[in-house]
């Protein structure tokens, strides 16, 4: 996995694709009685004193034994990365949502995997499905996103990212919400196909191309 250059900026923003978003939110709805997982691609880039992480799509991984194959999930990222390079994207972070919906805490599932992307990728970000942000979303049409960005501290440590301070995150498309209302008014994550689907059914296509047409 790629090491992840682009300056050195005094500030660190992460911008989430409306196609990266929506993919991962609707896996977590699709499977919304058990824990999911995916992978992030992206790119860096550097602007003015930032570094900017372009979260540009994802990967959904599993909704089902989250963990208990560590070595087939590490492949997988090997494999991921592979397909997706020549769109000049690499792994650039890691997706969770758990399975209770008060629980907002990265375990040691999410911890085990974004250590290790990490370690390849130094800014790697996790994004944590928030449930009470999706929920006031689909009361509200709330306009902010549904999941938590988490970054590693100096000490190893992942903690939540808020407003302040030299990191910040955003959705890059203002539409993002509205667009993800839409899919889910019309059940479109039926039609999402994750890594777990695939195993099980070869023919189904892991990179969803069909999904925003």
């Amino acid at each position: 996995m790629g090491g992840g250059g682009g300056g050195g900026g005094d500030e660190l923003r992460y911008e989430i694709s409306q196609k990266a978003y929506i993919k991962l939110v609707l896996h977590a709805l699709k499977h919304n009685t058990g824990a999911v997982n995916g992978i992030l691609l992206g790119k860096v880039n550097s602007k003015n004193d930032a570094v900017i992480i372009e979260i540009a799509d994802s990967v959904p991984l599993f909704h089902s034994h989250l963990g208990l194959l560590p070595q087939l999930e590490i492949s997988l990222l090997v494999m991921i990365e592979e397909h997706y390079r020549a769109q000049g994207l690499e792994i650039v972070g890691y997706f969770h949502a758990n399975q209770r919906l008060d629980d907002i805490t990265l375990g040691s599932v999410a911890n085990n995997i974004a250590d290790h992307i990490y370690r390849y990728f130094p800014q790697a970000a996790v994004l944590l499905l928030d449930n009470n942000k999706l929920q006031a979303l689909l009361k509200d049409n709330n306009t902010g996103p549904v999941v938590q960005l988490y970054t590693r501290d100096a000490p190893g440590k992942w903690k939540p990212v808020g407003s302040d301070g030299n990191i910040k995150s955003l959705l890059k498309e203002a539409s993002a919400n509205i667009v993800l209302l839409d899919y889910i008014s019309s059940e479109k994550y039926q039609d999402l196909v994750d890594f777990d689907d695939h195993l099980d059914d070869i023919s189904k296509d892991w990179t969803n191309p069909e999904l925003f047409k």
